[in-house]
């Protein structure tokens, strides 16, 4: 029997519609390296959501290679990124921001968020020439542990990075889930207006693969393009991102997409909760976290793949569960039928 995962949410290929316009362009002449007609169009459809015109925006095949590109062109050779503990540039890209030449400056976060306060204090430790000097702050919405950023959360950190002159970035690779989320009071209006540099992540929302980086921020404009080419993220067919993201953003599928990973991942936590089992942190996006018995565990790891987060003594662990865009309801409904079975 094979098993259904709730691992991650690419494991599926990507939206039909996709495919189709991508097939039906496919014989069309275009310029390269994102010039093509179908990244301005793209551009435009994000445009028209950002209400921002003055925005750069550059297409990339995934959420490392953004990350890569956004922080090593931002920093000067001396000079750090603030980011939790749990930050993906930390725990999930084998060095890549250190093998640039950057050091990740850590704060300890339980859930995922990056605080005022933990900016300030890094801030103030770097008295001096001998230090690495802090010159931008790293988050992602939603976290690496589900959660979703307030309006009020993302203006105070951008208030408090605009008085130490640090640039804010958010990585955007689950964007989709946090602005779809019951719990989310932000738009891309206020992502254009308080953050420095954003991506929206396309590769775990439906798309075969991608993201786009936002630049807001005129001093992170000059050069990026340089930057791209030299780290290998100028892709010479750039028009196979444009047909993907103007599908995405041309209405709003993109949103669409996101809601039904939120709302699948939705139906499993309310099912969790009415058997009073708690979470690690409070779901809030397509990714969850329950804590369940270890024996629970084993039984349902028979049937469905995911991991095991945190184990803790008293023969309970953490466990990721992931929904996706494709994700069928009644694979949700085949797992909550389990859970109260066992």
């Amino acid at each position: 029997m094979q098993k259904y995962s709730f691992r991650n949410d690419y494991s599926e290929g990507f939206h039909p519609q996709l495919i189709e316009a991508l097939s039906k362009t496919n014989f069309e002449q275009q310029q390269g390296y994102g010039d093509d007609m179908y990244c301005e169009m793209a551009r435009t459809a994000i445009k028209t959501k950002t209400e921002y015109q003055n925005q750069d925006i550059y297409f990339v095949s995934g959420g490392t290679q953004a990350n890569i590109v956004v922080i090593a062109s931002a920093l000067k050779p001396f000079e750090g990124v603030i980011a939790a503990t749990t930050g993906h540039i930390n725990v999930h890209e084998t060095g890549a921001i250190e093998a640039s030449g950057h050091k990740i400056i850590l704060v300890s976060s339980h859930d995922g968020k990056v605080k005022p306060e933990d900016i300030i204090a890094e801030c103030e430790r770097a008295e001096d020439h001998h230090m690495v000097r802090p010159a931008m702050v790293y988050i992602s919405n939603s976290t690496e542990v589900g959660s979703v950023y307030t309006k009020a959360e993302l203006t105070a950190l951008s208030e408090t990075c605009k008085s130490r002159n640090l640039f804010l970035f958010l990585d955007g690779a689950r964007l989709g889930s946090a602005l779809s989320s019951d719990n989310n009071d932000l738009s891309l209006v206020d992502l254009s207006r308080l953050t420095d540099i954003f991506y929206i992540g396309g590769t775990k929302n439906g798309a075969i693969m991608g993201e786009a980086i936002v630049i807001n921020n005129d001093k992170l404009k000059k050069d990026f393009n340089y930057h791209l080419k030299q780290r290998g993220a100028l892709l010479s067919k750039g028009r196979l991102m444009g047909v993907q993201f103007y599908e995405l953003f041309k209405e709003n599928l993109f949103f669409e997409l996101a809601q039904h990973a939120n709302n699948m991942a939705k139906k499993i936590s309310n099912a969790i909760k009415s058997k009073e089992y708690q979470f690690l942190t409070e779901p809030e996006s397509n990714q969850i976290f329950p804590i369940l018995p270890n024996k629970l565990i084993d039984k349902l790891l028979l049937k469905y793949e995911f991991y095991i987060w945190q184990k803790f003594e008293d023969n309970k662990s953490a466990v990721r569960l992931v929904t996706s865009w494709a994700t069928p309801e009644n694979k949700v409904n085949e797992f909550i039928e389990d859970i109260c079975k066992y």
